[in-house]
């Protein structure tokens, strides 16, 4: 018992030095370039920390209307927002804060403007007026902000 007591102890004291000296980034920084124009929907690409991500997939642009527009372009502040706060998305997944006029913008699993009402569906893979493979962005999307340190997330969405 006392040698898994220690070895416990010692455990511990490795974890709390490799959490002590990992890295924390001042700022985690998201971007958003739409490419991709229609009158089902926008699409564009993630970049996370300056590398493409992922697609994602909007509403198309209709004068910031709620549920039927993609927001407007500009800079954004995020913070990964917990199942518990939502009625209707059971896993973790990313608010878009202080939108002109809007609110509860989500970054969150779809595949085509149906599934979005104003929201940014992610996806590894785009078809006309679709994303493939949400739920699989979705989930590298969250691990990669929380391995940045999962605060201080900015967002800025550009038009090509």
């Amino acid at each position: 018992m006392k040698t898994l007591l220690r070895f416990v102890k010692n455990l511990l004291k490795k974890f709390v030095v490799l959490k002590s000296t990992k890295p924390t980034l001042s700022n985690i920084n998201l971007l958003i370039i739409r490419d991709t124009f229609s009158d089902k929907s926008t699409i564009g690409k993630l970049f996370i920390q300056g590398e493409m991500f992922c697609d994602t997939l909007e509403n198309p642009w209709k004068n910031n209307v709620r549920n039927i527009s993609c927001i407007p372009e500009g800079e954004y502040k995020v913070r990964l927002r917990l199942a518990r706060e939502s009625a209707t998305r059971d896993y973790l997944h990313l608010l878009v804060q202080d939108v002109p006029d809007r609110s509860y913008i989500l970054f969150h699993i779809g595949n085509t403007a149906k599934d979005t009402s104003g929201c940014i569906l992610v996806g590894n893979g785009r078809k006309q007026d679709a994303v493939e493979n949400s739920r699989l962005a979705m989930d590298l999307i969250v691990k990669e902000i929380l391995n940045l340190g999962g605060e201080n997330i900015n967002l800025i969405i550009k038009n090509n």
